[in-house]
């Protein structure tokens, strides 16, 4: 090579290759796992307060990343807040907002709920324009394999779990689905909404509730082989796991492992439904500690694969703690830490949830972030994550918070919920600040609550009468963020039916 050529060649190299080494590539992309579960309440983890629960995995993942204090759901119960995170729509502006159920309970009469629309534009479909492998395993809840709501079209490559949330109602199935065909499982076919006659205290009788596959050990199973599949490339996988929702059900050596301990009266379906339990309090805390060892065996197969560093994993709840139907007892947990509301109401106890991010080479260890933050904002946090345009939404992107740049997170005007069924619910967050409208379905004139979330956080003291002004601000956003629904069902704030397009 003469010295001109070599010159050249050296002036290339210092130049040139940087930048094409800057260039996105699939290898350079995370992976990205996101751990949605069921029910699960603000303070059901010891990371964020619990005392009589085990939660020992998860509070490693929030000591070694970054826990959320002021995350919410997008809505109060399963689906619209699934919906949600899968659009990045808010549910004054979403497809689906509230559980509307279109099947029974039973295998021949299993149908699911409201299906997203053809052509929905999903956080999955963001991650496949990306180059990503992508993988739901768990409970879906927004249409069957046969409808426009499969997930199969809705851009996830591979599922495995329930489409239908009825059918979750039973961690011992007869079935899961996998891809749209029916996976068998060793179990007969249990109704799970009975009563047992007062009185029955033997094994047995509770023991018909407990089969031989359990669903949550299923779930696991497809996920391990799903992160071995695709070890190679990188690969988003959504991770909504049914517990800790109800029926109480869970394998009986873990059940064994809190016998003992808690103050035990038998549940006999009278109340709310779902499966009776002999040991109510020792089965709901044996469902969270066990997906919490499943959560365990998530990280260690990352580190053995040596994927840990360039993964991040999400984790979060679809809404807060149930409202102590089939045996739960969230107070004896204090399963919403203190906070007003349960699941289906907009109260802080019914969306505030725990959220917690790892990622070893880009979030710092022991990070607590009090940046109010809601799972509409996944599809535009991963839209930067991955390189891309963004598409509309209502969210924002979190990632400078993620990543320790707290300097370039854009800061929002107001998060906005509303939630049609029970009593019709609005509420409005504005900082620290928050309104809320309830009984809308009766009293569309329903007067305001306020309160400022960062001195009253059980939202006791309602201070709409010295913040007028504040009020007609809520009053603004409602109008402004409200479309009409496209059934009349979800039509509660001004009674006028959808508009026929």
């Amino acid at each position: 090579m003469n010295r001109r050529l070599y010159l050249l060649f050296v002036v290339w190299t210092v130049c040139c290759a940087p930048l094409i080494a800057q260039k996105p590539t699939k290898q350079s992309l995370p992976n990205v796992i996101y751990i949605y579960l069921d029910d699960m309440g603000y303070g059901e983890l010891g990371s964020y307060g619990q005392q009589k629960i085990k939660t020992p995995n998860l509070d490693k993942m929030a000591a070694e990343g970054m826990r959320f204090t002021r995350h919410y759901s997008s809505a109060p119960v399963c689906a619209p807040a699934r919906a949600s995170l899968m659009t990045g729509k808010h549910t004054g502006h979403s497809y689906i907002r509230g559980n509307y159920e279109l099947g029974g309970f039973e295998d021949s009469t299993e149908g699911g709920q409201m299906p997203l629309p053809e052509n929905t534009f999903t956080i999955a479909k963001l991650m496949q324009d990306a180059g990503y492998t992508t993988g739901a395993i768990g409970k879906w809840g927004l249409g069957m394999h046969d409808n426009t709501g499969n997930p199969n079209q809705q851009g996830f490559d591979y599922f495995y779990g329930y489409y239908c949330q009825k059918q979750a109602h039973n961690f011992y199935p007869t079935h899961l689905w996998e891809n749209g065909k029916w996976d068998s499982l060793r179990n007969p076919f249990i109704y799970v909404h009975q009563k047992l006659p007062e009185g029955t205290t033997t094994d047995s009788a509770f023991e018909k509730f407990i089969g031989t596959d359990y669903a949550i050990t299923k779930m696991a199973q497809k996920t391990n082989a799903f992160i071995n599949k695709n070890k190679d490339k990188p690969f988003f996988l959504y991770l909504p796991y049914t517990g800790p929702h109800v029926s109480l059900q869970a394998p009986k050596d873990e059940v064994a492992k809190y016998l003992g301990q808690f103050p035990e009266v038998p549940y006999l379906g009278y109340k709310g439904g779902y499966a009776p339990n002999k040991y109510p309090l020792a089965t709901y805390a044996a469902m969270i500690t066990y997906i919490d060892t499943q959560v365990g065996e998530i990280f260690k197969l990352l580190k053995d694969l040596k994927l840990d560093e360039n993964t991040l994993v999400l984790f979060s709840s679809d809404n807060g703690a149930t409202f102590d139907v089939g045996g739960v007892q969230t107070n004896f947990f204090n399963s919403v830490a203190g906070f007003r509301g349960r699941k289906m109401d907009l109260y802080e106890g019914g969306i505030r949830v725990p959220f917690i991010a790892h990622w070893p080479s880009k979030i710092k260890a022991g990070m607590v972030s009090d940046v109010p933050s809601v799972q509409y904002d996944m599809m535009a946090t991963l839209a930067q994550l991955t390189r891309q345009k963004a598409p509309a939404s209502d969210g924002i992107s979190i990632l400078p918070t993620l990543l320790g740049s707290p300097q370039t997170q854009a800061t929002r005007p107001f998060m906005y919920f509303e939630y049609p069924e029970k009593t019709g619910q609005v509420a409005v967050m504005i900082g620290d600040w928050k309104g809320v409208k309830s009984d809308l379905k009766k009293n569309k004139q329903a007067p305001w609550e306020i309160y400022n979330l960062k001195n009253d956080p059980q939202e006791k003291t309602d201070l709409a009468a010295q913040h007028p002004a504040l009020v007609q601000q809520m009053e603004s956003i409602l109008k402004a963020s409200h479309r009409h629904p496209h059934i009349s069902d979800w039509e509660f704030l001004d009674g006028k039916l959808p508009v026929k397009k």
